[in-house]
């Protein structure tokens, strides 16, 4: 392909130049060339074909090609008659048939052989730029220039050209250039290509490299039979356009004031899906997972997914009837267009179908990587290896697909390794409007599907009214995706009848436009005219369509008066079982036997004799396995090592996504270890357990490695040969998406399909996070409260200040402490036995500051009867900190070891002094709560100072807050002083969430009001760390300094004052006095 590729753009330069010298071809009138697809400015363009232009083949026959191109067609040609061997077979076919020695057929006579390329570079104009002819918009609005290269003159043919027979050729593709007639007229070959590339459908493909691709669509759309269906079908289709349209026009009717952003205008896109759904099962599809915004949500809910009528018209409904469900938990709900629904449809092929349409917020496209991260989990759970069994449909807006980066980034993943699902089927539902915002402000691309050419996907372009178009492609995508594995894009160009919703007003701002809306037919009319026409249908056919539609649409709306709704739509098949909130799930234990951590521990700790690692990496194994033989000093990571391989023993799915985490930010994990001599990888969590799967533990940035025959095993779950990814026939490291909005959306959507999974997503710093803000806000926090949906999704967040500046200290723990639901002026039941706190919670919070601990808090996600989002402040300079190291017997669960206490091996919400301090108490002075790394650094400082009388508390687990333990130390403590110390700023940080629980938990053993809590952390601050080091390390000497101070901690607002004035700015050295640590109490604030 890119020798034809080249010689057509050289062929169009040349033909250009002779053009423009020779002054015979016409002038055009021109319209700038809008970089929009569509326009509001009502413009009346005459529709005649345009003629050829007469521009004689003489003039152009000499300097066809021109210089270079035009010597090697020379060159080739002689070639090929001194030996047709060494030419390319197209070259060789295309020289014999002109001289009349293919398949006994005579030449074709006069014909040169620059017409017949200048006729091969027409035809493929047509596959490039026919889209640009063809009749895309229902309205007649647009305003599109037609190419010069789609005008038989421009080439040089003439109206007396038009019967004369041409060769074209005979080319190693399919299509038009491969039928059995190579010779035709002019005539013939332009009525072929306008109807095959200028109709209702524009066809964009080819910026697709792969031959076989180009070559397997143009057979689809060049081969000269026109689409038809016969009646029977046909009937099917209006019945499936009737109930689009009537759905809407009966909730206009009945529910006149009220919100539901209806499909009117865009009502093909029902029977579309219906169609491509049925050709879907034919082609092997059991599953569909489908993502859309608010825009006809209840209409492909009540029409494709059969939610029951009775119930979308209760919703609508102010006074509708709730079941009782008093002690029970509802959660807060959502509005109607926002709920997602499944379903077992059947096919008009005879088969059934699992319909699954994923809850979404109105953030736009927010969705796109929830529903392919369930589709891939569903892939994995249902062992469909060539992922065709599974399948994710996206629908979209059209100003959204364009200016919604979450579009890009979901894209983006359709080809990675650990993410790809086989391909997802893009429909596009465009208005040619966003909201109020015409396509030209909108964005700066031709389509608003023009990012999708970034990924080789095809698109189709069609006309909305024409609803067997919209079917053709529709089933056109299915097949692509079940033959490609790969997108595929369906852009339904239409209109939006109303406002953004129905009590908007689109006159303020789109008049041209609505006033050509308001005369508009409805595509239903258009159909049913067309059939009419056709004599296939009568009208006492579709009069009796028509009332028997509106009878169940009315008989439905009468019964929702007397609809009980059921708000509990609660857990999947696959969660059958789990507990709701209100539901009591028993407190597990989760240590290991010994036997089993040390197998495991050594499983993942010795890497095989011939593996060469980095010297480095050597050292690290080796001292892993120097800790479970001696069963001390077990750092962070092989903590963490431990609870992954102790899950795979269990039976548990790990995945472990995000950024560097092969390796791990701070190089502490390696997961994966390479042989620096060649390049093979080798991953010791593949071979915790024999004939392990393989993508059982996953690290999302590799691909697995046959250890004998060196080939690739890919994604889809076949051997292959080395690949783009590979070096001397070994994979290596294939980095995933530097992504934070796509990826963390599509392992949430990951881990709400199946409990068994326990998928966590590491950000590089945990600041990044923020990138995926919406995820966090809109589905994380929410998702259960919302649309009764758990997920025990891990968030693992490097946090902690140690002077690397403002964007590398904070994990902004406070955002995620301030979305917590707990009632911080309450105390709930405590007591192990009926304790439900978490699972009456949104998410877990926590700031583990032990190997043992985070290997319990993990472990812990699993053995429960119920999921929930857990928050982890990972650490940084901990990880290789000499006194953050835990024993193995802190892991396991036997009796009397030091991890196991009164109610067993589990974690620790609250870790007390380590002085051994006894039940009571008296003679501490100061009890100093804190969270974080900044306990050893008090430790450090207290050791320092010989300052006994103080005792340092760390809370493990601040969401939800441990009311039972912290009472426990309040009581331990009688006559101390109560501190909160914290790294962070006072506006950020656990302060403004710990204190008021806090004072709850002081008020019910009488300690004291929120006056009695001490502050001890940095001031307030608009940045989250300074970034000067010399000044980190001076703030981080005072907050320690006045937390072990031996008088009481108290400062006046005079002091304050004075503090602050300590900090002084010299040159670009700041200086801060000892004392500038502020300790406030509620009456300072």
């Amino acid at each position: 392909m890119a020798w034809f590729r080249a010689s057509s753009y050289l062929g169009k330069l040349a033909i250009k130049r002779t053009v423009s010298q020779s002054g015979s071809y016409a002038e055009r009138s021109r319209i700038l060339r809008s970089r929009c697809f569509r326009s509001t400015v009502f413009n009346q363009r005459e529709k005649a074909s345009p003629v050829p232009r007469a521009v004689p083949l003489s003039r152009l026959s000499d300097n066809f090609l021109d210089a270079t191109s035009s010597v090697y067609l020379e060159e080739l040609q002689r070639a090929w008659e001194s030996d047709p061997n060494s030419v390319d077979e197209s070259w060789d076919n295309f020289f014999r048939n002109f001289v009349g020695e293919a398949s006994g057929r005579a030449g074709v006579s006069g014909q040169t052989i620059q017409e017949s390329m200048r006729l091969m570079l027409l035809v493929r104009d047509y596959q490039v730029n026919g889209h640009l002819k063809s009749k895309l918009d229902p309205l007649g609005l647009e305003e599109r220039e037609i190419p010069d290269e789609l005008d038989p003159a421009f080439y040089g043919f003439t109206d007396a050209d038009l019967d004369r027979e041409f060769f074209i050729g005979v080319w190693s593709m399919s299509g038009f250039l491969s039928e059995n007639r190579p010779v035709q007229t002019l005539r013939s070959i332009l009525t072929h290509l306008e109807q095959a590339y200028c109709g209702s459908i524009g066809y964009e493909y080819m910026h697709i490299e792969e031959r076989e691709k180009c070559n397997w669509l143009r057979e689809k759309i060049e081969t000269p039979i026109p689409m038809h269906y016969n009646k029977d079908r046909r009937f099917v289709i209006l019945d499936r356009l009737m109930w689009s349209t009537q759905f809407e026009s009966f909730l206009a009717t009945k529910m006149k004031t009220a919100k539901r952003f209806g499909l009117e205008g865009g009502e093909t896109l029902i029977p579309g899906m219906k169609e491509m759904f049925d050709r879907a099962a034919d082609l092997g599809v059991e599953c569909i997972v489908v993502g859309m915004s608010h825009r006809g949500r209840l209409n492909v809910l009540g029409n494709v997914f059969r939610k029951p009528l009775r119930q979308i018209f209760s919703e609508f409904d102010k006074n509708s009837k709730f079941e009782d469900e008093s002690g029970l938990y509802t959660g807060t709900g959502d509005v109607k267009y926002h709920l997602g629904t499944s379903y077992d449809r059947p096919t008009r092929g005879g088969k059934r179908i699992h319909l699954s349409l994923v809850a979404n917020p109105s953030h736009l496209e927010a969705v796109d990587p929830v529903v392919i991260g369930k589709t891939r989990a569903k892939q994995y759970f249902t062992n469909d290896l060539d992922r065709t069994k599974n399948m994710a449909v996206l629908i979209h807006g059209d100003g959204s697909f364009a200016g919604q980066g979450v579009v890009y980034e979901t894209l983006h993943l359709s080809a990675l390794p650990n993410y790809m699902t086989g391909g997802t089927i893009h429909i596009v539902v465009n208005n040619q409007v966003a909201f109020t915002t015409d396509p030209r402000s909108g964005r700066s691309s031709e389509y608003c599907t023009d990012v999708a050419k970034a990924l080789n996907a095809p698109i189709f372009h069609v006309n909305g009214d024409d609803i067997e178009a919209v079917i053709h492609v529709c089933e056109l995508a299915a097949q692509w995706r079940q033959t490609f594995h790969s997108d595929v894009v369906v852009d339904i160009v239409c209109y939006r009848r109303y406002g953004h919703n129905e009590i908007d007003e689109p006159f303020f701002t789109q008049p041209n436009m609505y006033r050509v809306i308001q005369k508009h037919p409805s595509s239903l009319e258009i159909y049913k005219n067309k059939l009419l026409e056709s004599g296939e249908v009568t009208e006492e056919d579709i009069e009796r369509m028509h009332k028997k539609v509106h009878s169940i649409l009315n008989e439905e709306f009468l019964n929702s008066k007397d609809y009980v709704q059921q708000r509990r739509d609660w857990l999947s098949t696959n969660w059958k079982g789990f507990k709701s909130p209100e539901q009591l799930s028993r407190i597990r234990n989760t240590g290991v036997n010994p036997e089993i951590l040390k197998k495991v521990g050594r499983s993942i700790s010795i890497l095989p004799e011939d593996f060469k690692p980095h010297r480095v990496v050597k050292k690290v194994y080796e001292d892993r396995v120097k800790m479970i033989e001696t069963g001390e000093g077990l750092d962070w990571a092989m903590g963490e090592a431990l609870a992954f391989g102790t899950l795979l023993v269990e039976g548990k799915h790990v995945r472990l996504s995000g950024q560097d985490v092969e390796r791990g930010t701070f190089s502490h994990r390696h997961a994966i270890v390479h042989d620096q001599e060649t390049g093979r990888i080798y991953c010791p969590l593949d071979h915790v357990m024999e004939n392990q799967n393989a993508e059982m533990f996953t690290v999302c940035n590799r691909y697995k490695i046959s250890p004998i025959s060196k080939l690739c095993y890919s994604d889809i779950g076949v051997w292959t040969y080395p690949c783009m990814w590979c070096l001397n026939g070994v994979h290596v490291n294939v980095g995933s998406s530097l992504s934070e909005f796509g990826v963390l959306g599509f392992e949430l959507g990951y881990s709400m399909e199946n409990p068994d999974a326990i998928v966590l997503w590491e950000a590089q710093f945990g600041d990044f996070s923020n990138g995926a803000q919406v995820i966090f806000d809109q589905f994380l926090s929410s998702g259960e409260a919302k649309w009764l949906r758990q997920t025990g999704l891990v968030i693992l967040l490097p946090h902690g200040y140690d002077g690397q500046g403002p964007e590398h200290s904070s994990a902004r723990l406070e955002r995620f402490l301030q979305m917590s639901d707990e009632d911080p002026y309450k105390i709930p039941e405590m007591d192990p036995t009926h304790r439900k706190q978490i699972q009456k919670c949104n998410w877990q919070v926590v700031n583990a500051t032990t190997p043992a601990n985070y290997f319990h808090v993990i472990r812990r996600q699993m053995h429960r009867e119920f999921r929930k989002p857990l928050i982890v402040m990972s650490p940084k300079n901990l990880l290789r900190y000499k006194f953050c190291k835990s024993n193995l017997s802190e892991f396991d669960d036997v009796q009397g070891h030091e991890g196991f206490d009164k109610q067993g091996t589990r974690f620790k919400r609250l870790i007390k002094d380590q002085n051994n301090h006894s039940d009571l108490e008296k003679g501490i002075r100061r009890l100093v709560l804190c969270s974080g790394k900044v306990y050893y650094e008090l430790d450090e400082e207290r050791q320092k100072l010989n300052a006994d009388d103080i005792a340092i508390c760390r809370v493990e687990q601040l969401c939800p807050f441990p009311f039972d333990l912290v009472q426990r130390e309040l009581k331990r403590y009688p006559n101390a002083e109560i501190v909160w110390c914290q790294e962070e700023s006072m506006n950020m940080g656990a302060y403004t969430y710990i204190a008021p629980r806090l004072c709850t938990a002081m008020k019910d053993v009488g300690r004291g009001s929120l006056e009695d809590i001490k502050y001890v952390g940095r001031p307030p601050s608009a940045a989250t760390a300074t970034g000067l080091l010399q000044v980190h390390q001076n703030e981080q000497a005072g907050l320690l300094s006045l937390a072990m101070q031996p008088e009481p901690i108290k400062l006046e607002r005079a002091e304050i004052r004075r503090v602050r004035s300590q900090v002084k700015v010299v040159g670009t050295v700041v200086t801060v006095g000892e004392a500038t640590m502020m300790t406030l109490t509620k009456e300072l604030c």
